[in-house]
């Protein structure tokens, strides 16, 4: 199998990003009782570290921070009684560098085994299956099979926005022929489940070389590659994550590394405002 050449990954310095992102949930009604769980605050591990992390809330309570059953930074709030307005704010600096997608060995609670189960959003159709099978596994050659399959994503999933939502799958995501890079990645995912590779989702942001300011943050997919652990690809942009990408959060697929997921009574949702902001910060030499 071909390998990537740590020692470049090892020598060259990291890069640092600064993250601002907040979030403002508007409610026509006022809510009764509302729960949320936002898993926000970037991991620490063997490409990257946190320098600096800071969370807000307005219109909800802190009540407790853990890690989840995927090792997920995760913070639980409340709403306060009556809110019509919840606002989170998170600021981030966060040293990244370049290991070609290469995250290293699994750990954590989960067994390997679950990450090669199918999931409610990655469920093998048929042109998903047709799509794997395509490819072979070798085992020396399966990084370049492996890009070939980001590539084959990525072409069959043409990127636009407002054509899928959270609950778009893999399958229906190949039907319509579009979507955005939560697609691209819940495609990738179960077509690599069914070469026999355990597959997981990221969540994350991405510095963009056209500016600071996004509408969202990103997602790409992992693979579990023997002799090499976890491998990130992210068919959105056809490479391997490297020092401009940071980690979040992973899971199966998008339920599982969601940055918030709510439950609310009372308060209908009128509607999500994101503001985010990703630029490098120039470190002193």
């Amino acid at each position: 199998m071909t390998v990537p050449d740590q020692t470049l990954a090892e020598e060259t310095a990291p890069m640092r990003i600064a993250i601002s992102h907040t979030t403002r949930y508007h409610f026509d009604d006022p809510v009764r009782y509302g729960v949320q769980r936002l898993r926000l605050r970037p991991r620490d591990c063997v490409v990257q570290s946190v320098v600096e992390w800071s969370m807000t809330v307005e219109g909800a309570v802190i009540e407790a921070a853990y890690d989840d059953h995927n090792g997920n930074n995760t913070t639980l709030v409340t709403l306060n009684q009556g809110v019509s307005e919840v606002v989170i704010t998170a600021h981030a600096l966060v040293d990244v560098r370049d290991a070609h997608g290469m995250v290293g060995p699994h750990s954590g609670f989960m067994p390997l085994w679950l990450f090669a189960k199918e999931t409610p959003l990655t469920k093998p159709g048929p042109l998903v299956r047709a799509l794997a099978r395509r490819f072979t596994l070798d085992g020396v050659n399966d990084i370049e099979v492996l890009h070939e399959l980001t590539r084959a994503v990525k072409d069959a999933v043409a990127y636009e926005k407002g054509v899928t939502d959270a609950t778009t799958t893999a399958q229906q995501a190949l039907e319509l022929g579009k979507g955005v890079c939560q697609d691209h990645a819940h495609v990738f995912i179960a077509a690599a489940r069914l070469l026999g590779l355990p597959a997981r989702y990221v969540s994350g942001y991405l510095l963009m070389d056209e500016g600071t300011a996004q509408d969202a943050g990103h997602a790409w997919a992992e693979a579990h590659v023997p002799g090499l652990g976890w491998v990130g690809f992210d068919p959105s942009n056809e490479i391997c994550p490297d020092s401009r990408y940071v980690r979040v959060a992973v899971g199966a697929d998008y339920a599982e590394a969601a940055p918030v997921t709510s439950l609310t009574q009372g308060g209908v949702s009128s509607g999500i405002n994101v503001a985010l902001d990703v630029a490098q910060q120039f470190m002193a030499q």
